[in-house]
């Protein structure tokens, strides 16, 4: 064999057309957008956002997420997605408000960020959040999700004629391709209310983005009841798994920049409205598979144009959010709890796989799941207490 053809197979000749990392990149925003911005309002509003305040947060973290995708995806020349923290925004929605309303909820944000940098900065504090047990952190996760993955069907009993087209929509695509199950039912919500007559769009103004400032505030409620659990959920939940992904397709960035500057770019959003952005974990594996460029060097395009993509759609989070305002309250948490289900199932079988340490994670859920607040705590705290105390008492009686 020659050395012409040894060359030819050290480097294969890949196609230069960047057509398929753009459509991947525009597919990866599309549905990252589309699957979760209702979760993201509901859990805005949940903690005392009003409509105006959730719009704006929701166009902050949007661009917020964008430019983060755009700047780490050149700067490493990877496929590097980042996201909203889905799972913060249910456990948002199951926290309900707080006292001081959301300027203390946006003072627990900023905690939350600067808890992510520190993550990033201090390896002691992220070893220190990283010897959490995942059993835990997942059984914390499934207790957030279960109020609004139960919506559904809470939906289908109350408006039937709305809530069962979605539901069924969403089941026949998620069995043909399930990444579209949930733009599709996005797509049949809107559809039923159009021809129910529900909405009543009589502000057209609020079509328009716009953006309000909000004054964060402090208080250790609010810190620990949303702040480090929400903090939590986004390390086990998105942060850890979008490395994993990444690292599946042989993409190997530092974590500890990538911490950091998506915890400065929730931290910039939050003056806004907005709350946490975090590495992308679905759907970072768009942007980084085989499919959008054959070539790995050039799949970083990808996330580069689904970050544009993330802040173009700014432009119509006033739209959004309007519809939702004046859709039934049910039909939204429905679709929002069609979205969260495969995180729901992820979480419950993390938390669970382990029998020794099956009892912990159930304590841990049901006290999540529980709703409970304790001291103006919430129960997601409460639940990681709970389990935690439970599993080191079976460790200690086992040692003993």
């Amino acid at each position: 064999m020659g050395g012409s053809d040894v060359a030819a197979i050290e480097t294969p000749a890949y196609p230069k057309n960047i057509w398929p990392a753009v459509v991947a990149g525009i597919l990866t925003a599309f549905v990252g957008y589309a699957s979760s911005f209702t979760v993201v309002l509901q859990g805005l509003q949940a903690v005392g956002a009003t409509p105006g305040q959730a719009t704006s947060g929701l166009i902050a973290v949007g661009t917020a997420m964008g430019f983060a995708a755009i700047v780490l995806a050149l700067r490493y020349r990877m496929p590097i997605s980042i996201a909203w923290s889905t799972p913060g925004a249910a456990l948002l929605a199951s926290t309900g408000a707080v006292a001081g309303g959301f300027e203390a909820a946006c003072g627990a944000f900023i905690a939350c960020g600067v808890m992510i940098v520190i993550a990033g900065l201090w390896k002691p504090f992220g070893k220190l959040v990283s010897s959490i047990p995942a059993v835990l952190a997942n059984a914390m996760l499934a207790g957030v999700l279960f109020g609004l993955c139960i919506a559904p069907f809470h939906a289908i009993a109350q408006i039937p004629d709305l809530a069962l087209p979605v539901v069924l929509a969403w089941a026949v695509m998620a069995r043909l391709k399930r990444l579209y199950a949930v733009p599709v039912a996005v797509l049949v919500a809107v559809i039923a209310l159009i021809i129910s007559g529900v909405p009543d769009f009589s502000v057209r103004g609020s079509f328009w983005p716009q953006v309000e400032l909000v004054t964060p505030s402090f208080s250790w409620n609010a810190i620990f009841g949303i702040g480090l659990p929400l903090f939590l959920v986004t390390m086990a939940s998105q942060n850890i798994p979008g490395l994993a992904v990444l690292r599946a397709f042989d993409y190997h960035p530092p974590a500890s920049p990538l911490f950091v500057s998506t915890g400065i770019a929730s931290l910039l959003s939050v003056p806004f409205g907005g709350y946490t952005v975090n590495l992308a974990a679905i759907t970072a594996a768009l942007c980084a598979a085989p499919e959008a460029h054959p070539d790995p060097s050039k799949r970083y395009i990808a996330a580069v144009v689904a970050g544009t993509v993330y802040v173009a759609f700014g432009a119509f989070a006033g739209v959004a959010a309007s519809f939702i305002s004046v859709s039934p309250p049910i039909l939204i948490q429905a679709v929002a709890g069609l979205a969260l289900l495969g995180a729901f199932g992820s979480a419950m079988s993390g938390a669970l796989q382990n029998p020794s340490e099956r009892e912990a994670a159930v304590i841990t859920f049901v006290a999540t799941a529980s709703g409970m607040s304790i001291g103006g705590i919430g129960s997601a705290f409460w639940g990681l207490v709970a389990g935690g105390f439970v599993m080191a008492l079976h460790r200690w009686r086992k040692a003993a």
